[in-house]
């Protein structure tokens, strides 16, 4: 004999009046008669109940990484684009030192500054020696 319940057992009158206690509720019919009502356990696979629960932690852990990754290359692409930033007013200024250079270089200027400041003028005659 199976010692498994089938759902036949689980309606039978007890006969012998004795209770008979399988973790159920004991009910007592109109005619006297008592019926044992059986509550099943549900059988769990424990196997595979704890694999569930290691791949949910794997899979936890791997998602907290993918995030933590994540929020990683966003504040690195943030840094990214500051020091592009950066680069581009160093640039900028670079050039505008550039311009500002060959105007201070201008011949022009240097002219008129030798001549109204220094008080310099440009000879008419030029004399060359030879020697």
């Amino acid at each position: 004999m199976s010692s498994r319940r089938t759902p036949k057992a689980e309606n039978q009158v007890n006969q012998s009046n004795v209770p008979v206690n399988f973790g159920g509720a004991e009910k007592t019919l109109d005619n006297g008669a008592k019926l044992q009502l059986i509550k099943c356990k549900p059988r769990l696979n424990h196997l595979l109940r704890s694999r569930c629960r290691v791949a949910f932690i794997v899979i936890s852990i791997l998602a907290m990484l993918v995030v933590i990754r994540s929020g990683i290359s966003a504040s690195r692409g943030y840094a990214l684009v500051a020091t592009q930033n950066q680069a581009q007013q160093l640039e900028q200024e670079n050039e505008r030192l550039k311009i500002e250079i060959a105007k201070l270089k201008s011949p022009i200027r240097i002219k008129q500054i030798a001549q109204e400041e220094l008080g310099m003028d440009v000879p008419n005659k030029m004399y060359f020696s030879h020697e």
